[in-house]
């Protein structure tokens, strides 16, 4: 039985700790703040619940592996899931709104050709045939496998089959971004390139700049579907903790670790604020990549939440919890996204400029609020996400609603009044009467998701991706230091509720079986 040290409670740790526990080993694990779910937290204020991280579950089969690989118990058992149905409502900067249903293909064709013309649906859905192809290309490599030592073959080779672009007297091209998927393959249509771009712009992605291989996003969520849980994401959060305390996983929470400790070329423990050490055969930590090379070089991991920079190169998220008076109305969507009147604008803000042709004067770079030219970190119809649960645990009764709003920023984004006023005014698109229904509003910015996370500037990873030469990729889960793990969402596979938990996986493998481990069969 090996002693092993976690360090961070989050859902990527979580499940690795769960797994390493029932395979005999002894786990601790150190947790700088005071609750775990790392992400995945819970405001709760005068009968009102709301998530403050993600609150929907896509790729289940993740978790349900691991209750089944960690016990009697199956995941359902555990916590209450639902699909959503419709699996969401887009409201296009034009007023056309579709509903799209959820985990059907066939369905989603048929919605788009509804609300926007015939033949929208089957430009959707050869596009979607040949993003599976994109998906059964990388699916192993990139979620259920180490990442490879010979990488560069997932960075060089394009595994989306682009359809040749053919042009007038000039060669064929074929799309190597997602912007370009949509202007060469869905006809330029400006609603469904709302509609792709929408999928990667969520997951922290420039549609601008992400390669093709990113059109296994909207494939999966409409493929497997989006699942709600009783209690919101926070309830699959306590489920996993509950699981790892059920396989004798041991928590100290306001643990801070300062250190990893090393001996004879291998990571051999941790050493906490207080000066005292842990000592351990295996350390796996579940952290942004600063604040793990602060630990190798015998720094504080200890961040103030201001203590944030004002851009990471990554963006974050703008978060509104809103408690209303008046119940929710039986025909509500659980999900709209109300896309923006201005694509150019909204992703400069977010990303920054692309880069001007050789030779050309750069553009100023605006990064949210803070940015050098100024600007606010929102546009004036950002892309908008408008939650609203069916859940009875979420309000004080069924005569109230409780409203999440959010919106993708600049990391390290300094948000105004004037930013959440211009959320609020957009929001009542989505939400009639909402100005007289408000009770009270609360905000989370990306100086609270720092403090929450570690990250910097309240950065969200994104997900892996192949080509574009590894810039996609994230680190391996195994690191140089022997000993040594990285889990979670800013290592291989990379950010979002599902790789996070195939993150777990993949550390409990290689710690239980050694290199040679090369994911499950």
């Amino acid at each position: 039985m090996a002693r092993i040290v976690v360090i961070g409670a989050g859902m990527g740790a979580m499940a690795a700790a769960a797994r390493l526990a029932v395979a005999g080993h002894r786990v601790v694990v150190h947790e700088r703040a005071g609750t775990y779910g790392g992400a995945l937290g819970r405001v709760r204020q005068g009968g009102f619940g709301f998530d403050t991280g993600p609150s929907l579950l896509h790729l289940p089969a993740v978790y349900r592996d691991l209750f089944v690989k960690t016990g009697k118990q199956p995941l359902e058992d555990c916590v209450e899931l639902s699909q959503v149905e419709p699996a969401v409502r887009h409201v296009f900067a034009d007023g056309t709104t579709t509903d799209l249903p959820n985990a059907s293909r066939a369905g989603v064709g048929e919605a788009l050709d509804a609300a926007l013309s015939a033949g929208a649906g089957a430009r959707w859905a050869a596009f979607m045939n040949r993003a599976r192809e994109a998906w059964d290309r990388t699916r192993r490599p990139l979620l259920e496998e180490p990442l490879w030592p010979n990488w560069q073959v997932l960075a060089e080779r394009e595994p989306y089959p682009a359809v040749p672009h053919k042009r007038l007297l000039r060669r064929e091209r074929r799309a190597a971004t997602l912007a370009q998927v949509a202007e060469f393959e869905l006809a330029g249509e400006p609603r469904l390139t709302a509609l792709l771009e929408h999928f990667a712009l969520a997951r922290g992605l420039d549609p601008r700049t992400a390669p093709a291989s990113a059109a296994v996003l909207p494939y999966m969520e409409q493929t497997f579907g989006a699942w709600s849980a009783r209690g919101g994401m926070r309830a699959l959060a306590t489920a996993v903790y509950e699981r790892c305390l059920a396989r004798r996983v041991e928590f100290v929470f306001d643990s801070a670790v300062v250190r990893i400790v090393e001996k004879d070329g291998r990571a051999a423990g941790v050493e906490l604020a207080d000066g005292s050490v842990v000592d351990a055969d295996s350390v796996v930590a579940g952290v942004p990549p600063r604040a793990l090379a602060t630990l190798l070089s015998g720094g504080t991991a200890v961040r103030s939440p201001d203590d944030v920079p004002a851009r990471s190169g990554l963006p974050s998220r703008l978060t509104v919890l809103l408690a209303l008076r008046g119940g929710r109305p039986a025909d509500t969507p659980h999900r709209t996204v109300l896309h923006t009147a201005d694509r150019a604008d909204e992703l400069d803000r977010v990303f920054g400029a692309p880069a001007p042709p050789e030779g050309a004067p750069a553009p100023p770079r605006g990064a949210g609020g803070s940015g050098a030219d100024g600007r606010s970190a929102l546009p004036d119809s950002p892309t908008l996400t408008v939650l609203r649960p069916d859940d009875p645990t979420a309000v004080p009764d069924t005569g109230h609603e409780a409203v999440t709003l959010t919106t993708t920023v600049a990391a390290g984004a300094e948000i105004t009044d004037g930013d959440v006023r211009r959320l609020l005014d957009r929001a009542g698109t989505a939400v009639p009467d909402l100005a007289d229904r408000l009770l009270w509003h609360e905000v989370r910015t990306p100086a609270d998701l720092a403090g929450a996370t570690g990250a910097e500037g309240g950065a969200v990873p994104p997900p892996a991706l192949a080509a574009d030469s590894g810039r996609r990729l994230h680190p391996a889960n195994s690191t140089a230091l022997p000993g040594l793990y990285a889990v979670g969402g800013w290592s291989h596979p990379g950010g979002g509720l599902p790789h996070a938990g195939m993150s777990g996986a993949l550390v409990a493998g290689l710690i239980v079986e050694g290199p040679e481990f090369r994911g499950s069969q």
